[in-house]
C-alpha cells in the first residue's frame, strides 16, 4: 500500500505560471489567484485581504446580543 496524501492541482497551473495571472510564476495566494483573500496562509503577507474581509463581516455582523444592554437583577431600582 502506498503512502496516501493530499493534493490539490490548480486548473490555472500551466507548466508552473499562472494561467490567470498574466502567466507569472505560480504562487499561491498571490493577488490575483483563486485562492487570494480566501484561505489564510502560512506567510502572513498573504493574509491581509483575509484579515479584511473578516473585519468587513464583524463590522456588519454588528455587537454581539443585538447591542441591547443587558438589564440587572429583578427589583434592583
Amino acid at each position: 500500500m502506498a503512502a496516501g496524501g493530499g493534493g490539490w492541482s490548480c486548473p490555472h497551473d500551466v507548466d508552473g505560471r499562472c494561467g490567470k495571472v498574466n502567466m507569472l510564476p505560480c504562487d499561491p495566494g498571490m493577488k490575483g489567484c483563486e485562492l487570494y483573500g480566501r484561505f489564510a496562509f502560512f506567510n502572513d503577507d498573504k493574509n491581509a485581504r483575509l484579515r479584511e474581509k473578516r473585519a468587513r463581516e464583524a463590522r456588519a455582523a454588528g455587537p454581539e446580543g443585538g447591542g441591547m444592554k443587558p438589564e440587572g437583577p429583578a427589583g434592583a431600582d
